[in-house]
């Protein structure tokens, strides 16, 4: 993909990594409230996208995907924490329910249902699913649990250097294995669903074609997993 010069043709790669943008932005989607727009996710990583076409020094195949898997990630972790994106509400909401969760594991001895859920909470089962479906899962983890009142943002910190990509720093060998032996402890339903996205990478309408139910079910089962998961790596 170089001119006849030997020069770089930056229009050629942005045509042919942009489906790659596409797919990146709406894997991350899942994660994030329904506030956010899959566009800005989508225009920011084409940044991202454009700057790994410029700083890249290597031969322009399989290496170059995976940098610049890394700089458009880098650039939608940035987007995102320039729009700070998580208002207070979901984190307060997210947190009601972790509480919620640990409360009645304790008491229960296991992972509470959505019915136990919801009547903890006070709400009916219809109210907790629509709490579900609007935070999307939320993040994993909250940028704030990793830093001090004081110290620099997070994720000026993660995203400062491009030897690493943001998830692989996130992402240490104690998170990992606590990860998948959080994930190893979830309801059947809910380990599978977290299989088939992130193992299989199949999207939430897939998804809900595997089980039979609607992708905004699968999106609560996602959202309800995710809190589980968090319970669990806050107290790493």
């Amino acid at each position: 993909m170089h001119t006849t010069s030997g020069i770089i043709d930056k229009e050629q790669f942005l045509v042919e990594f942009t489906p790659l943008v596409k797919r990146i932005a709406h894997h991350m989607m899942v994660k994030l409230p329904a506030s956010v727009e899959v566009d800005d996710l989508i225009q920011a990583g084409m940044i991202g996208l454009l700057d790994a076409i410029n700083r890249y020094e290597g031969s322009y195949g399989r290496q170059f995907e995976s940098y610049a898997v890394q700089r458009i990630r880098g650039s939608i972790l940035d987007e995102l924490r320039e729009s700070d994106w998580l208002p207070r509400s979901l984190r307060k909401k997210m947190r009601q329910i972790e509480v919620a969760m640990r409360v009645l594991e304790q008491r229960l001895s296991g992972p509470p249902s959505e019915l136990e859920l919801a009547a903890e909470l006070n709400m009916s089962l219809a109210e907790y699913h629509e709490i579900m479906q609007g935070v999307r899962g939320g993040q994993l983890i909250y940028y704030e649990d990793f830093q001090e009142e004081e110290e620099d943002h997070f994720l000026d910190r993660l995203c400062s250097g491009f030897d690493n990509g943001p998830l692989e720093i996130l992402l240490d060998k104690k998170l990992r294995e606590s990860l998948i032996a959080a994930i190893e402890n979830l309801p059947p339903r809910e380990k599978m669903v977290m299989g088939m996205h992130y193992e299989q990478e199949m999207n939430l309408r897939e998804i809900g074609e595997v089980l039979g139910v609607s992708e905004s079910r699968v999106c609560q089962i996602h959202a309800q997993a995710i809190a589980r998961l968090r319970l669990r790596l806050r107290n790493l």
